[in-house]
C-alpha cells in the first residue's frame, strides 16, 4: 500500500514509519520517540498510542492479539483473507482537534472524488460536503453531534490525491488527514461500514449508485 501511495502521489504523503514486522515483541520501544502509533496492517479498532514508559507487554500482548484476527470471518470483506499481517508502529499525528486528528474521507467513483465526509476519533460526529465544501444534508448515523468543520485550506490538494489515488476503481472511499497544513494519506476502503448501513434520506443511495455504474451508462443528470 504504501509503494502505491508513492507511485500514485508522491512518498511525502505517508506517515512516517517508524518499524514494522510480524513479531511484536521485536518492536524497538526504546528507540521509538514520546508518541507514536501502534496498530496491524489489518487491524480494526485496535489502534494503540504508545507513549514512552508505557506497559510494553501490554502492547506486545494485544498486537499478537490483533496478529491472530482474520477480519473476513466478521463480515465477509474479502480483501482481510489472505492479506500477510503484520505490525506498524508510525509517527503520532496531531491537529490539536479534541478527538483528533479530523479524518476527511473522499468518497470516489471511477477516479473522482464525488462527496466528503469528516470523521473524528469517537465517531461521534457525521459531516458532509460536497466538494466545494457545500455541507450536505446526508448521514448514515442515528446518533451524531452536530458539527460544521471548517474548509480545510489543502482542500483542492486533497483532492488531488484523492483522485490520484481512486484512478482506476469504479468506487473507494480515500481517507486523508490535513495535520497543520500537511497532508497525510490514511486509507483506502472499498466497503466503508462493510456495506452495513442506509443513507439518510434513502434517496442518497440512488444518487451514489447511479455514479457507481459503468461510467457509460451514467446519466448527465446525475454527474
Amino acid at each position: 500500500m504504501r509503494s502505491f501511495v508513492a507511485e500514485r502521489v508522491g512518498e511525502r504523503y505517508l506517515v512516517p514509519l517508524l518499524w514494522s514486522g510480524r513479531d511484536p515483541a521485536r518492536i524497538p520501544f526504546d528507540a521509538l520517540p514520546e508518541r507514536c502509533m501502534v496498530k496491524t496492517n489489518h487491524g480494526l479498532g485496535a489502534n494503540i498510542m504508545w507513549r514512552r514508559g508505557g506497559d510494553r507487554a501490554a502492547v506486545t500482548q494485544r498486537m499478537r492479539k490483533s496478529l491472530r484476527e482474520n477480519f473476513y470471518w466478521v463480515s465477509r470483506e474479502y480483501h482481510y483473507a489472505a492479506i500477510e499481517r503484520q505490525v506498524l508502529v508510525e509517527a503520532y499525528l496531531d491537529d490539536d482537534t479534541p478527538g483528533g486528528p479530523l479524518d476527511y474521507r473522499f468518497w470516489c467513483f471511477h477516479g473522482q472524488p464525488e462527496l466528503i465526509q469528516v470523521d473524528n476519533h469517537a465517531h461521534d460526529i457525521n459531516p458532509f460536503y460536497d466538494t466545494q465544501w457545500n455541507p450536505l444534508a446526508l448521514s448514515y448515523r442515528q446518533r451524531f453531534r452536530a458539527c460544521d468543520i471548517p474548509r480545510p485550506p489543502q482542500l483542492d490538494e486533497m483532492l488531488r490525491v484523492a483522485a490520484g489515488l481512486s484512478t482506476g476503481f469504479d468506487f473507494v472511499r480515500v481517507d486523508l488527514y490535513n495535520i497543520r497544513g500537511e497532508v497525510f494519506f490514511g486509507e483506502m476502503t472499498f466497503t466503508p461500514v462493510a456495506g452495513k448501513f442506509r443513507f439518510s434520506p434513502p434517496e442518497w443511495d440512488a444518487r451514489l449508485g447511479q455514479k457507481w455504474a459503468p461510467v457509460g451508462a451514467q446519466s448527465d443528470s446525475m454527474r
